[in-house]
């Protein structure tokens, strides 16, 4: 085998452990908010008498995904400057210690202090993890992994709810166990990552040299961070919602409402797979379709009388849900360029989880002004119709035409 060919597999090999490696370092942060669910009503009765239990147990689920929603940016900037693999690796190590401190602690303002301390870490783990899908990959290959993280990410919150619900039968600390699991990706990360150091140098040698100053795209960034926001309003209120609707139409079954989610981050799965084929047609056509497809699913969701409509409309949505993130991850790493790509990064992390965080908060609003929750969640899905035409003049307010597709800005894949 003569030597160049030699490389190239070998590259090939590195990336792609690299790859496997940042799509399940992308599903830790997940666990934050869905692996303690089902014991929580077991942390409160072990708290009864406890001053404001009844506010602070919904806390301990929340506040991870509040903390990325604020901390992200930060994440970012101390990317672009500490490197990469340094900061993800640090904050591996955050992750195991902090998700399982609660096997020791008796105290919740302390459960609540190391679950700040976990959505500290999930920050940095989340953007650190996007930003080098940005930096290791370009073009095709980029979508593809961009496609499979929002494929990875999805499964494994079902996944984990699953997991969580099992192992809080013997208790309702067993669930914090699992997070040791980021102790384990230190290593791992640590001998199988590389820190794209090299390439910052050279672009900023071509920078001085061309005396061109790299700006922070602020205008496209903030059109795609509003899509972002609107896209996981709308994606989150399928899994907290369902089970509410379901009992309004006297399906009062655990069983049947996994079942519904399930087959909606089944329907995710070949959504974010259709993504890898068609996004050649461009951000605004991509997600005007997503948009529409969400929303649709959702009205029929909120006007659905009996199981059947459920499952369809759930499947609709997730199919539209499955298009749009990774439009929106790979829109936003292909308008920044290497020296911004932490900071770019950090910002749409804080907004997909800040997203997150508020959808059940604009459910439980637009209940007090239509006074249901089904109505609540037609609004809603109104409301991603009319994204769906703003998303169609959405590149145009970003500096791009309707039909450009999404290019890499000037990046190149490393080894």
């Amino acid at each position: 085998m003569n030597q160049p060919l030699h490389d190239v597999m070998q590259g090939s090999k590195q990336r792609s452990r690299a790859g496997l490696l940042l799509l399940l370092g992308s599903c830790l942060p997940i666990l934050g908010g869905v692996l303690v669910a089902p014991v929580l009503p077991r942390i409160a009765a072990h708290f009864a008498g406890g001053a404001d239990v009844a506010l602070l147990v919904p806390i301990v689920l929340t506040l991870p995904a509040l903390m990325i929603a604020l901390f992200s940016p930060f994440a970012g900037w101390a990317a672009d400057r500490l490197g990469r693999k340094r900061l993800l690796v640090m904050a591996m190590g955050l992750y195991g210690m902090c998700g399982a401190l609660p096997l020791l602690l008796d105290d919740l303002m302390f459960i609540l202090l190391s679950r700040a301390g976990l959505g500290l870490a999930e920050a940095a783990i989340m953007t650190c993890c996007t930003t080098l899908i940005g930096d290791y990959y370009s073009g095709r290959e980029r979508a593809r992994l961009l496609s499979w993280q929002t494929i990875a990410t999805s499964l494994s919150a079902s996944a984990f709810f699953m997991i969580g619900g099992i192992l809080g039968e013997s208790g309702w600390r067993t669930p914090f166990a699992v997070y040791l699991v980021g102790l384990l990706f230190v290593p791992l990360m640590y001998l199988f990552l590389w820190e794209p150091l090299h390439e910052k140098a050279q672009v900023a040698a071509a920078a001085v040299a061309n005396s061109v100053p790299s700006k922070f795209p602020w205008r496209a960034l903030a059109v795609i961070y509003l899509l972002t926001v609107i896209s996981t309003l709308g994606f989150f209120v399928i899994p907290v919602q369902t089970g509410y609707l379901l009992a309004d139409i006297g399906i009062d079954s655990p069983k049947s409402t996994g079942m519904a989610i399930g087959l909606s981050h089944a329907a995710v799965f070949v959504g974010a797979l259709s993504f890898r084929w068609l996004n050649r047609n461009g951000p605004g056509f991509l997600l005007a379709a997503a948009f529409l497809t969400s929303g649709i699913g959702l009205v029929l969701l909120a006007g659905a009388h009996d199981y059947r409509t459920v499952v369809i409309a759930v499947v609709i949505n997730g199919l539209g849900c499955g298009l749009m993130l990774p439009t929106v991850v790979n829109w936003a790493l292909s308008t920044l360029s290497f020296e911004h790509r932490g900071r770019g990064t950090g910002g749409f992390t804080a907004s997909f989880f800040g997203g997150q965080f508020a959808s059940p908060l604009l459910v439980m609003a637009a209940v007090g002004l239509v006074g249901s929750r089904a109505g609540a969640v037609e609004l809603i899905g109104y409301g991603l119709v009319l994204a769906a035409a703003f998303s169609l003049i959405a590149p145009c307010l970003a500096g791009f035409r309707l039909r450009d597709p999404i290019q890499s800005a000037g990046d190149m894949p490393l080894h």
